[in-house]
């Protein structure tokens, strides 16, 4: 079996880093890491480090390399880079994706199915959502504190199949997982929670305990939740109707002096960031599906003024 995980970061480390403790013990199964720079040489030279809740390992893939034209043809493919690189990588990838290829993509967003559909028609493609507190420590280390450490994925809406060896897989990695028959609820809950807040807390350098504490930045944050929540009723997405406050509420979970990493990576100027993930998404489905969402809109331009794209 060959599998290829795409973007070796906090997500792709963890994950990929199971995966590959699985090729000590199973000839048969190849797993190839997709990285760059000093944590690709690290991951070459070392192995990945990866430091979790369970204890430390060390994960040796079979093969760790920059460049996809060199990978095998694939079985399955963990797709887990920045929002702004999925296109590019799904370019480079679509000529090692079978009818076959199990796709599952392990990044934020409600849009993300469609996202790569415009790229890879074949394949069958998860829509998925992900658990997990990951950060890449240092060049050749992933390390992960807390979180459920769980992907939940549904079935490809354009086609049901699935290989049961996936399952076998995922247990053998110790990878928790579930299979939902309707994976949108949970992908559409997770968003409404981290799009508002880290637009809010990008736009106005906040944390999100200091957004809790503003009246007018809370106000904001509602109203951007409210946004969402009537483009998922439009679209047929079932959500719970007190979903924004009891999101809004679970944010008092986080320490106080909590940055989102969308609100990180505007704070790096030399830096490219998911604005388009988190507001400019929100702003185009609105108009498709005749949602006002000036909430959104304002919070979107201000930060395309505070940091104009490149």
């Amino acid at each position: 079996m060959n599998i290829a995980v795409i973007g070796i970061g906090g997500v792709g480390g963890f994950f990929g880093g199971k995966l590959a403790q699985l090729v000590k013990s199973d000839s048969s199964l190849h797993v190839h890491f997709v990285a760059r720079g000093r944590h690709l040489d690290e991951i070459r030279n070392n192995g990945l480090l990866l430091d979790t809740d369970e204890g430390e390992f060390i994960c040796r893939p079979t093969s760790a390399t920059d460049d996809i034209s060199a990978l095998p043809e694939l079985d399955l493919c963990l797709v887990c880079v920045k929002s702004y690189d999925l296109e590019k990588a799904m370019m480079m990838i679509k000529d090692k994706i079978k009818d076959k290829t199990m796709i599952l993509p392990l990044l934020n967003g409600v849009d993300i199915y469609e996202r790569i559909r415009e790229v890879i028609k074949n394949g069958v493609v998860f829509p998925s959502v992900v658990y997990i507190g990951t950060y890449i420590e240092r060049p050749g280390k992933v390390t992960q504190r807390g979180g459920a450490c769980k992907i939940l994925f549904g079935k490809d809406p354009s086609d049901d199949y699935i290989d049961s060896s996936l399952f076998n897989l995922f247990d053998s990695a110790g990878i928790k997982y579930e299979l939902s028959d309707n994976p949108y609820t949970a992908i559409w809950s997770k968003f409404i929670f981290i799009a508002p807040f880290g637009l809010v807390c990008a736009r106005y350098n906040k944390t999100i305990g200091e957004v809790l504490k503003s009246d007018g930045l809370t106000e904001i944050v509602k109203n951007i939740m409210r946004e969402i929540s009537a483009i998922a009723s439009r679209k047929g997405i079932e959500l719970p109707p007190d979903i924004v406050d009891k999101t809004y509420v679970s944010a008092r979970n986080f320490p106080f002096d909590t940055k989102t990493s969308f609100q990180r990576d505007v704070e790096n100027i030399t830096k490219p960031d998911e604005r388009d993930l988190f507001g400019g998404s929100i702003i185009r489905m609105g108009k498709d599906n005749g949602v006002s969402t000036p909430a959104t809109e304002t919070v979107y331009n201000e930060i395309c003024e505070m940091k104009p794209l490149k």
